[in-house]
């Protein structure tokens, strides 16, 4: 099968994911910061651990309602629930489609600055894809990582990470997935907001470009980008509020992202729970925001902190309570509805410097 074969398929899912109201749950990270997330709450990382985890994610009553997507970590893809039935299966029950984390990881970049990284995992990557698709797969991500710092990001590291992003679009489209594709710029440094606009402005430009190149077909993708927000450790005169926020973000997704786009899947990248519902909703409540694309959600610490303190390793339906409130909230965000502090939330920052899974 190749590209041709799937178009409908792919543009018909991605419609679906990017459906108005709904976001996706983002639980892919890898085993190592899976374990990082339960040692904060005391629980052993087992496989037995971590299926209890998403199990209880993925079986919240109503959370087809709110989320039309969860992206997996491959053990989870292959995974059975507790009772015997596929976590695959659980997800369709509810609607939601499948999908799947596939590069392998962040690589030094020869040529870049002494920090600058490459993601890895196109070798080999439209089988993988297939074989994905037929564990029950719809979708596919991969995360491509670049910092603001005084002097990049480099050339050399914008140009290496969106041909890396269109090549693993291609590649997962001949096999039927849907591809999300992430080029994040961290929260790390201390630059205010003009400057992450500038920078994530020349990125996605470039991603896009490099797609044309590749013959992606973007009517069957989603953008998974960060909000245009200044440096997590910006002077407090540097810091701006969330119309701000908004606008800015807004502005550089419409001077960047193509018309064709099936939707944008903000990621939460280091937000508090509550500021990503705030800002999300204050995108899709200004008064231009009549945009060719539905602007939503792909949150993973922005949906999972809460939840994962009230689960507490054993606390299923305190778990699953505060999933949905966070869930609820941002489906409301996504429509330009939800009112601050509605729904229960967390406050605390959940920036990690250099943050990686």
């Amino acid at each position: 099968m190749t590209l041709p074969y799937y178009t409908i398929e792919l543009t018909e899912n991605a419609a679906k994911i990017a459906s108005r109201g709904k976001g996706i749950l983002a639980a892919d990270e890898s085993n190592p910061t899976c374990g990082k997330r339960l040692a904060d709450i005391g629980v052993e990382n087992t496989e037995e651990n971590r299926q209890a985890y998403r199990g209880m994610l993925f079986t919240t009553p109503g959370l087809g309602e709110y989320i039309s997507g969860a992206i997996l970590y491959e053990e989870t893809l292959y995974q059975n629930h507790a009772d015997g039935e596929r976590m695959v299966d659980k997800l369709n029950a509810q609607g939601i489609l499948p999908g799947i984390k596939v590069d392998t990881g962040l690589k030094p970049l020869a040529g870049g600055l002494g920090h600058e990284t490459y993601c890895s995992g196109l070798d080999g990557l439209t089988a993988r894809a297939a074989d994905y698709y037929e564990a029950g797969a719809r979708f596919a991500k991969w995360r491509a990582v670049l910092q603001i710092t005084e002097d990049g990001p480099s050339d050399v590291a914008i140009q290496e990470n969106a041909w890396g992003l269109a090549r693993y679009a291609r590649s997962v489209q001949e096999a039927g997935l849907v591809p999300i594709i992430e080029p994040e710029i961290l929260m790390d440094g201390d630059h205010d907001i003009l400057k992450t606009a500038r920078v994530q402005e020349k990125v996605i430009k470039a991603v896009y470009r490099a797609c044309e190149v590749n013959g992606v077909l973007l009517e069957g993708t989603l953008l998974k980008p960060s909000m245009t927000v200044q440096g997590a450790h910006a002077e407090l005169d540097k810091e701006s509020g969330p119309k701000e926020i908004a606008q800015l973000t807004l502005r550089t997704m419409l001077r960047s992202v193509p018309a064709a786009v099936a939707g944008i899947t903000f990621l939460s990248g280091g937000l508090s729970e509550e500021a990503a519902s705030v800002y999300l909703n204050e995108m899709n409540s200004l008064e231009a925001s009549d945009f060719p694309w539905n602007v939503s959600f792909s949150y993973g610490r922005a949906l999972q902190h809460s939840c994962l303190r009230a689960w507490g390793g054993s606390n299923v339906e305190a778990g699953q309570k505060a999933l949905i409130a966070r869930a609820q909230a941002n489906s409301e965000a996504a429509k330009g509805e939800y009112v601050p502090g509605s729904q229960p939330s967390s406050d605390e920052k959940l920036f990690v410097a250099g943050y990686t899974y």
